[in-house]
């Protein structure tokens, strides 16, 4: 008997990174992993995305605003599958009357409010209680996720989960160097992430900034990634101190970024998973990174661990990296094999054995 699975894969067009990565990615692995091929599975969205087979993949277009998309997502699923993986909202939970797996992120809302975007985090504060009620299952992308997440709700522990993300095997593949013009052929450090004050820019910035010239050897600093929210102090930061504000590239330029920085720096104040780690380790990049939440969980021994709050240790990571030309190879070595470690197909294997049990 053929299994109906109907996913919310709106961020698929929608967002560039983040939930639209996970969404992307586990919709590529579901259409080439063999558990999936007795799965019908029926796609929710605004907008459709790729080139998934027909045979298996059915967008179901909804061209309505939110909130009322979550509505009338919700009652077409009801009808039409077995059970739902919501991916990107809380509220879809609310409506759908079929069993319903609700994917969760982080709890920065919770956990580092001062570092939340406003009007997010309340969304989701006034959103995920009801859900997590409704919902039949929680998957949670790290370890680290979960243990926040029944932490502060105690009573959905049983439904908490854990199924970790990947980096695309693309990340490990061989590219040219690089050549962004805004960096004129120099060596660099590298930073990827939205300019918003939970990527810890500032910090960054400020650590790079206390380092002389010798210890710099010559590398600029070039941050990857859109202007967010209270970006204001990061661009300002960076102008005074003369790192390369490259704002969003293409799949290509990150691959060969990744591969051709001399360190890659990630000291976030929280993550839920922290992708670009493990996209940087799988392109070669050794990687300076925090402490806490779940980057830890993620990276390993593959990397050099701070304290995010601790300027003087970021700048001192960066310095041994730049200093030390045996232990940057030996984590790029270990970074290899830690990404490795991580695959789409997993994670695509164990969703849909998660979806398989709830529907059951």
């Amino acid at each position: 008997m053929t299994l109906t699975v109907g996913i919310d894969a709106r961020a698929a067009a929608e967002v560039p990174a983040g939930r639209g990565r996970y969404v992307r990615e586990l919709l590529t692995a579901l259409s080439r992993v063999e558990e999936a091929r007795d799965v019908r599975f029926v796609l929710y969205a605004r907008e459709r995305w790729g080139d998934l087979d027909p045979a298996h993949f059915a967008w179901r277009l909804v061209g309505l605003p939110d909130p009322v998309w979550h509505v009338a997502a919700a009652a077409h699923a009801s009808r039409e599958v077995d059970m739902l993986l919501s991916t990107n909202s809380y509220l879809t939970a609310w409506f759908c009357l079929k069993p319903t797996a609700v994917v969760v992120y982080d709890l920065v809302p919770f956990v580092d409010r001062g570092n939340a975007k406003t009007s997010s985090a309340r969304i989701e504060q006034a959103t995920i209680r009801p859900a997590l009620r409704r919902a039949a299952a929680l998957p949670c992308i790290s370890e680290a996720t979960r243990a926040d997440l029944v932490r502060l709700f105690p009573y959905a522990t049983s439904k908490a989960t854990m199924i970790p993300l990947a980096a695309d095997p693309a990340f490990s593949t061989p590219v040219p160097a690089p050549g962004h013009p805004a960096l004129e052929g120099k060596p660099y450090v590298l930073a990827v992430g939205t300019l918003e004050p939970r990527k810890n820019l500032e910090r960054l910035i400020a650590a790079w900034s206390s380092l002389d010239a010798d210890a710099r050897a010559g590398h600029v600093l070039a941050l990857v990634g859109p202007i967010g929210w209270d970006a204001a102090p990061i661009l300002s930061a960076a102008r005074d101190q003369g790192a390369q504000l490259l704002g969003r590239v293409s799949e290509d330029e990150l691959r060969a970024l990744y591969a051709g920085a001399s360190a890659f720096a990630y000291p976030s104040l929280y993550e839920g998973f922290g992708l670009p780690i493990l996209e940087a380790m799988a392109a070669g990049a050794p990687v300076v990174t925090s402490n806490v939440s779940s980057l830890p969980e993620v990276a390993g021994n593959a990397a050099l661990l701070v304290d995010p709050t601790d300027i003087t240790a970021i700048a001192s990571a960066l310095a041994r990296l730049l200093s030390d030309p045996a232990l940057a190879n030996d984590l790029r070595t270990r970074g290899h094999a830690r990404a490795a470690l991580f695959s789409w197909e997993r994670t695509a294997r164990e969703t849909l054995a998660l979806l398989r049990s709830i529907a059951r």
